[in-house]
């Protein structure tokens, strides 16, 4: 299995959601985020914000799928700008159920 971490811009986050979920992927955290790429941050005029707000989208998949989900994410959140995101990947050793214990792989 697979983690994918995808750091888009908060714009695009429902439409990656959506499409995530229409291609069977319904399951994945999100949460608000700030940071900071290779720009360092945003100029404008005399103003600099060194940290931008950024959407961290993270689901598990099968190893066959991560190349789909990768893709969804990437045609979806992309608008062309610096800043667009990031997206890692992961192996994932092992899952467990808190409530039970059961290994999940």
């Amino acid at each position: 299995m697979k983690m994918i971490r995808a750091f888009i811009r908060p714009e695009k986050e429902q439409e990656v959601v959506l499409a995530l979920e229409g291609a069977g992927f319904p399951s994945l955290t999100k949460m608000p985020v700030f940071g900071r790429g290779k720009q360092k941050g945003l100029q404008v005029g005399p103003v600099r914000y060194d940290e931008l707000p950024k959407t961290l989208i993270m689901t598990v998949v099968d190893d066959e799928d991560a190349e789909k989900v990768i893709g969804l994410i990437r045609d979806k959140a992309w608008t062309g700008f610096i800043g667009d995101g990031k997206v890692f990947v992961s192996p994932v050793e092992a899952a467990y159920t808190v409530r039970t214990g059961e290994a999940i792989l």
